[in-house]
């Protein structure tokens, strides 16, 4: 994330960042991250597990599916309501900040494309385990799609805290 978008940082930085010096929205912004965050951690440890031959395909199915499907469900739904509500708002509240904004919305675009892949990766495998039909290469491809987008993913949460975080306790708190 270029410095220039990221400003505000310097007047909040991550490490005064507290339950204490934050408005709830924005304690409950960072605990959403946290729980894309723990989802990933979650997928990526069981996918190692299959790597590692400690679960087949046939098991790796109910420990990854529904961990996945609300994955996508929950950071589909943030996405739309970080785009559709708060960055318009941001964006007339800080306008010095709306560079930073247009970044992270553009960024959205990049994530949903991961996001769309791992549905159709994810429907594939279902659709392998469930009809019984060998699904090795299914997870496979699955597993890694799910390392593809964790990186873009990850990085994206951390650049959009960065700037949404202080603008909310800055300029809400």
């Amino acid at each position: 994330m270029p410095a220039q978008h990221r400003w505000l940082l310097a007047e909040l930085p991550r490490d005064r960042w507290s339950d204490q010096t934050l408005p709830p929205v924005a304690s409950h912004w960072l605990a959403m991250h946290q729980g894309f965050r723990q989802a990933q951690a979650a997928m990526d440890q069981v996918i190692a597990a299959h790597r590692a031959g400690e679960i087949d395909a046939a098991e790796l199915h109910p420990r990854l599916i529904p961990t996945l499907g609300g994955f996508l469900q929950h950071l589909d739904g943030h996405h739309r309501i970080e785009s559709g509500h708060y960055f318009p708002q941001f964006r007339r509240l800080e306008p010095r900040i709306q560079a930073g904004i247009d970044l992270l919305d553009r960024d959205h675009d990049a994530v949903h494309a991961h996001l769309e892949a791992l549905a159709e990766h994810g429907r594939a495998y279902h659709q392998a385990v469930t009809t019984r039909a060998p699904a090795e290469d299914a997870a496979r491809r699955l597993a890694d799609t799910i390392d593809r987008a964790s990186g873009p993913l990850v990085r994206h949460l951390d650049d959009e805290e960065d700037i949404v975080i202080p603008l909310m306790a800055l300029r809400f708190g």
